[in-house]
């Protein structure tokens, strides 16, 4: 099993960003994808950004152009920068891992198998 701390979370204003970081241990990310989901008070677990085991990388509409997904393997590494940042944008972040080996047609919809416990990210106007 892989374990996931998320870290760098905070509060910022309207514009700002932010740089998430997810460590994996017990297993290697490299052969896994990796994405990041988000929580808002009220709403469902919606996805955020994946990146394929390949490195290919997949974006919310309402994200896209903001965020960056990337994935430091040598370091077991998830990060996930988040500029121009929006009130829309709070919510509790979730770093996910898949399956290892498994390729998944629509990762950010079918949800991670491993889950770390979620960093706030918290956006004022």
């Amino acid at each position: 099993q892989v374990q996931l701390v998320e870290s760098g979370g905070g509060s910022v204003q309207a514009g700002g960003s932010q740089r998430l970081s997810c460590v994996a241990s017990g297993s290697p990310i490299d052969d896994r994808y990796m994405g990041w989901f988000r929580q808002a008070p009220g709403k469902e677990r919606e996805g955020v950004a994946s990146i394929t085991t390949a490195g290919s990388k997949t974006y919310a509409d309402s994200v896209k152009g903001r965020f960056t997904i990337s994935r430091d393997n040598a370091k077991n590494t998830l990060y996930l920068q988040v500029d121009s940042l929006k009130p829309e944008d709070t919510a509790m972040y979730y770093c996910g891992a898949g399956q290892i080996y498994r390729r998944y047609t629509d990762f950010l919809a079918a949800g991670a198998s491993y889950w770390g416990q979620g960093t706030q990210v918290t956006v004022s106007s």
